[in-house]
């Protein structure tokens, strides 16, 4: 038998697990056929690669010396693996623009700048709410830039495989029906909203784990939580069933205002994001950043409250 990767998988989560039962399980096959599998492994390779008893799996000097050649082999394999499909995706010969992000307010401003600036090359887009989805698609080289927005000092996805620029620092807004109570306030305190229902988007960051330690500490819980998409947000709050949480930079809508919170208890990092391998986006990366910087300075410009709050606030807003 000629030794393949799959077998040094097998041998490796083996040693990471301790057992070939739960090994098994890692792998997703019955426990005789990776006992069986192990026997041809071991055969192949000379001797026995475990100790095994009631307490467990035990490499032997041998399968110390494979598991050494094994961690060295998987990840560089896997290196190559994605270097290829990122190479074949990414080609430079061909002006374009791929974008993803998050359903924020830059992406729109950022394919209007880049069309403008570059009529003949075309530009794609690509949306979801999981930035962990779009950090890979720029891994792999489907995607040459990504816009997404990352809470507080959360780090981005994949920050030491991928380049990301912050372009802006946003502090949390909250979105309230035009004709509510405290609409009529410059600012307000999270404790104000306690008896509130609030609306949000859907994330996988830490976004919804830091409004509820905002309110915990504000001294409430809050009474229900909608995660929905923008347009229904705006809904919600517009028929007064909830207040929305939104970027400060999120622009005017009939029938409802934006209000800063009191000493800015959450806030949002606006990201640019790269591969630095890739040759596309390595050759037009200083122009996608200036039309970034710009939308996202148009998008500030469009939110007045945001406009008036930032002049007293100016470790805010665009990046240096």
């Amino acid at each position: 038998m000629e030794l393949e990767l799959r077998h040094l998988r097998t041998v490796r989560a083996i040693a990471d697990t301790g057992s070939l039962t739960k090994a098994a399980a890692a792998l997703g096959l019955a426990q005789p056929a990776l006992s069986a599998q192990l026997r041809r492994i071991e055969k192949s390779l000379g001797g026995p690669l475990f100790d095994r008893d009631h307490t467990g799996a035990r490499p032997t000097p041998l399968g110390e010396l494979v598991l050494e050649r094994a961690r060295v082999v998987l990840p560089a394999v896997s290196g190559l693996q994605e270097e290829a499909v990122r190479f074949a995706n990414a080609s430079a010969s061909v002006e374009r623009f791929r974008l993803g992000g998050t359903h924020g307010p830059l992406l729109g401003g950022l394919v209007d700048r880049l069309a403008a600036a570059h009529p003949r090359a075309p530009v794609t887009t690509h949306t979801s709410w999981s930035v962990a989805e779009i950090a890979s698609m720029l891994v792999d080289g489907r995607l040459d830039f990504a816009l997404i927005g990352a809470c507080g000092e959360s780090p981005p996805p994949l920050a030491d495989r991928l380049h990301w620029q912050v372009i802006g620092v946003d502090p949390v807004f909250v979105m309230l029906p035009e004709n509510h109570a405290l609409a009529g306030l410059p600012e307000l305190e999270l404790s104000a909203l306690a008896g509130e229902c609030w609306a949000d988007v859907p994330g996988d960051g830490c976004f919804a784990d830091c409004f509820m330690t905002a309110c915990a500490r504000a001294g409430f819980t809050p009474v229900s939580v909608y995660e929905t998409d923008t347009a229904s947000v705006v809904h919600l709050v517009q028929v007064g069933r909830a207040i929305g949480l939104c970027r400060a930079t999120f622009p005017p809508a009939p029938g409802l205002v934006t209000r800063p919170l009191v000493g800015s208890p959450l806030t949002w990092r606006h990201l640019l994001g790269r591969h630095p391998g890739s040759p596309a986006a390595r050759a037009v990366a200083g122009a996608v950043s200036g039309h970034t910087r710009s939308a996202y300075a148009e998008a500030v410009r469009r939110s007045e409250s945001y406009a008036d709050w930032l002049s007293t606030h100016p470790h805010f807003g665009p990046a240096p």
